[in-house]
């Protein structure tokens, strides 16, 4: 398998004990980079870093994405073992339970809303001065193509994920002078223990959406992130990749 270079590059993947986030950070690994995993999940954590070391350098750093506190110790402590931050990658998510929007209970919608959008948001507020500081970086945002379109019972998901989209759009261009890339992924279902928190009646809608007739695989969305998170991606920010089989049609 052909790999983008990635050497010498210092990674944080959020979410990344498992699902996509543990294919991203094997990807970026396999292509040279050294990736910190974060996630909120220790015993995860510590089993990922265990099976992905042999891959190349690996390190981990507990944290709650949805605290500025938690999301600050952790950058400083990926700075003090890795030197500096060049590639930021936020995947971690949660689907959320599946019911009409005003049959949601108000703790569920702001439960997928802080984690989804605001956890995006402070991971960025956290890592961003230290790729100012390195003048380089490289940050991809996992959205979905529920963002684009929404998706019924699931208007949190949906409206996060919209977030998580006009966020990478406007940090692209507040970034755009200063060689740091801000970019998204849009997916539509990977398939990942993501799906264990959706209904069967769900996961159906959302695959008869899919003209390829199939869910993703996670190598797949691994290889658009690491192409994003390269130097190959020079000339685009602020910008959506769907990954969607052909559901997507903007």
């Amino acid at each position: 398998m052909n790999v983008l270079s990635l050497s010498g590059r210092k990674a944080i993947v959020t979410g990344s004990a498992r699902g996509i986030g543990y294919a991203i950070a094997e990807r970026l690994l396999q292509s040279g980079a050294a990736v910190c995993l974060w996630d909120v999940d220790a015993t995860a954590l510590e089993q990922a870093q265990r099976s992905l070391s042999a891959s190349g350098e690996v390190t981990t750093a507990q944290v709650d994405i949805t605290s500025a506190e938690s999301t600050e110790a952790a950058a400083q402590k990926t700075l003090a073992v890795f030197g500096k931050v060049d590639l930021l990658v936020n995947n971690a998510g949660i689907a959320g339970n599946n019911a009409k929007t005003w049959e949601l209970r108000p703790e569920d919608w702001r439960r997928v809303m802080d984690i989804n959008l605001t956890g995006t948001f402070l991971c960025c507020r956290a890592v961003i001065p230290h790729l100012l500081a390195n003048g380089y970086g490289r940050i991809v945002n996992v959205a979905s193509v529920a963002g684009k379109e929404g998706n019924p019972n699931a208007a949190h998901y949906s409206a996060s994920k919209a977030g998580v989209i006009t966020l990478t759009k406007s940090l692209g261009k507040e970034l755009a002078t200063s060689n740091i890339l801000v970019n998204c992924i849009t997916p539509a279902v990977i398939e990942t223990d993501i799906l264990q928190q959706m209904t069967q009646a769900h996961i159906d809608y959302m695959l008869s959406k899919i003209p390829m007739g199939r869910f993703g695989q996670k190598h797949e969305a691994a290889a658009l992130v690491a192409w994003l998170c390269s130097e190959e991606c020079s000339f685009t920010t602020g910008a959506v990749f769907d990954l969607s089989g052909g559901r997507a049609t903007y």
